[in-house]
């Protein structure tokens, strides 16, 4: 798998798609005046200069461990009803599939799916609509779902839908391939989950480690690279606003000139680096594409 090294570690990514969303309705209680003086950095890789709209990288990333071939989030997938996302609705194209064989991955060599959480962009290509049923897209993987946030979309909450519960969750449950795991649960020493609640009720982190090399997926306990400045604004699918900014403030603070490699789920490419310190404040930090 082509990627590059952390210690014994090959790490790598899969893009689906860039998408924008607009940043007054993903950070409603925003105004354009507190967007105004980090817009000339934002643009153009993490805002669109044209619209203002936010870009936001929809990606997986692969691990390759001296034992098992990790896929970290499964984006977005395809003949999914997401009627509110017209960029994810009914989608038919196979650019991530083609993404995975550009690393020399077909579904067949996934060992272990690993979901930081159930939203529909984190889950989507878990299945693939066969015969008209769902199926596991990955065969051969055990997939990797904490039972509180399994339990948390069973139970609904009135900002989402089911679908993507219903469509890429349940029937790798049904099919058999799903561990049900503690938010603490370690795949082995080089690969565990840590909480970090509140964008959903049981959302994880990814740490990753060998040979004295450390990383971190954090899935969507940011979104954009402005929150590191401003770990208090919340994004609208956060579950709980006020645990999901003590959350990022908590992670910022913990990481923040450390030898972390940060992987971001959203953040423009090339999406992973370091956290620094900037005043009473964070920053991000991109290192070059792999």
């Amino acid at each position: 798998m082509r990627g590059r090294q952390l210690g014994g570690l090959t790490l790598a990514r899969a893009v689906e798609m860039v998408m924008p969303f607009d940043r007054q309705a993903f950070f409603p209680e925003t105004t354009p005046d507190e967007w105004a003086p980090y817009e000339g950095w934002l643009k153009p890789e993490a805002m669109d200069p044209a619209t203002g709209a936010l870009l936001f990288t929809v990606q997986s990333y692969v691990v390759r461990t001296s034992h098992h071939t990790i896929l970290m989030d499964s984006c977005v997938g395809n003949h999914k009803e997401r009627a509110n996302r017209p960029l994810w609705h009914q989608k038919t194209d196979d650019t991530y599939l083609r993404g995975l064989a550009a690393l020399g991955l077909a579904p067949d060599d996934i060992d272990y799916v690993m979901c930081t959480h159930l939203h529909s962009d984190h889950v989507g290509w878990n299945t693939k609509l066969e015969g008209g049923r769902w199926v596991p897209t990955f065969p051969k993987a055990r997939y990797v779902f904490t039972r509180k946030e399994l339990e948390a979309w069973e139970q609904g909450h009135p900002k989402f839908t089911r679908h993507p519960l219903e469509d890429s969750v349940l029937p790798v449950i049904a099919a058999g391939k799903a561990e049900l795991v503690d938010n603490d649960f370690a795949l082995d020493d080089e690969v565990w989950l840590e909480p970090r609640p509140g964008h959903t009720p049981d959302h994880v982190s990814i740490r990753l480690a060998s040979q004295g090399r450390n990383a971190v997926m954090c899935g969507d306990l940011m979104h954009s690279p402005v929150q590191c400045l401003h770990p208090e604004w919340t994004a609208w699918p956060d579950w709980d606003a006020a645990q999901a900014s003590q959350t990022r403030r908590a992670f910022l603070e913990r990481h923040a000139d450390a030898d972390m490699l940060v992987c971001t789920a959203h953040f423009p490419l090339p999406s992973a680096g370091r956290i620094v310190v900037a005043g009473d404040a964070f920053r991000f930090h991109a290192e070059a594409d792999w």
